[in-house]
């Protein structure tokens, strides 16, 4: 039998030897998923997210410092005063960043937005977390101004769990209503929707604060419930929401 022996430390002699270059990178591949993600993701979103912490900020620090005021003192600020200046900081904050953001300030509104297919899915937890980081540090930030008031603007009902509950319901609906209206349907008149989606804030929170809280957005529930260490009826804002965003 013929005896056969490489020559393995001849570099002319590549029989023996075994290709180990890496692997090629499907280029189109990778192409298709920076497109894709840039169609999900454009390049102005994080602008998005940071107009929604400034704006849901700036709701819960007046909404929730002019409510625990009055609770307080109703010399200092009416619970009516309180109502308007709710109604009034959200006209204020879509004429702002609506061009920006679309002025959600609100999880209940963002979820709605997408199951209308208004709203990308995939954008919906970044608007979320926002809504609540914003949500949240207004809650400290009213904490450490109003001391020594414990609950800083915190939503609990006044009534019995299930008043509170269909109150929310009802009055969030309404205003998620309203809200998709003038927001998603073109024969609407665009610049006035600021004016209408605030006066439905004003109205809907007169009616429910006595009973319910008037909440109609988790963010600014949960928010100053965080602050405060106080989750009496947290629940309910949280199963509102889902239910008025399912009937939309």
């Amino acid at each position: 039998m013929e005896n056969r022996q490489h020559n393995f430390s001849d570099p002319t002699n590549t029989a023996g030897l075994v290709s180990v270059e890496n692997p090629k990178i499907d280029m189109p591949l990778i192409g298709f998923i920076r497109r894709h993600f840039k169609e999900i993701y454009p390049p102005d979103f994080p602008k998005k997210v940071i107009a929604e912490i400034i704006s849901s900020y700036l709701l819960v620090f007046v909404t929730c410092g002019s409510a625990a005021l009055s609770a307080s003192d109703e010399h200092k600020v009416s619970r009516l005063g309180a109502s308007v200046a709710g109604g009034l900081i959200v006209t204020v904050m879509i004429y702002a960043v609506g061009h920006i953001s679309g002025a959600h300030m609100n999880p209940a509104v963002t979820l709605a937005f997408a199951a209308v297919r208004h709203f990308p899915w995939s954008q919906v937890p970044f608007y979320a977390a926002a809504q609540l980081t914003g949500a949240t540090s207004a809650g400290f930030t009213l904490r450490v101004l109003l001391h020594p008031i414990k609950h800083v603007g915190t939503t609990s009902p006044s009534g019995t769990d299930i008043q509170a509950l269909l109150m929310e319901i009802v009055v969030t609906f309404s205003m998620m209503f309203i809200t998709s209206a003038v927001a998603t349907d073109t024969k609407a008149i665009g610049e006035l929707a600021g004016i209408a989606v605030g006066s439905a804030v004003c109205i809907t929170s007169i009616l429910a604060g006595p009973i319910s809280g008037g909440s109609m957005n988790p963010a600014r529930t949960i928010g100053p419930a965080i602050a405060s260490n106080y989750y009496k009826g947290v629940w309910i804002n949280l199963i509102e929401a889902a239910v008025a965003e399912r009937t939309q």
